[in-house]
């Protein structure tokens, strides 16, 4: 199921959606890198492509994380 969310990224609240599965491997990415989930967040926010949106940027973290064996992200 696809969920909003919400998190402040540089003092402003923005919001995405994600399915469930993704939310719960950026948890996990997240404690895995001992970093909180918002810092995750702003980081991949920070990288993205200028014309992509956050949702698509969480989506693909996620998907190299899990290719590249959770090593390389």
């Amino acid at each position: 199921m696809i969920r909003k969310h919400s998190a402040t990224l540089h003092g402003h609240r923005t919001s995405f959606s994600l399915e469930d599965e993704f939310w719960t491997e950026l948890k996990a990415i997240a404690a895995s890198r001992s970093v909180p989930l918002a810092a995750l967040i702003s980081e991949i926010d920070d990288s993205r492509a200028p014309d992509s949106n956050l949702s698509s940027a969480l989506r693909l973290h996620v998907l190299y994380w899990l290719k590249n064996g959770a090593a390389g992200a």
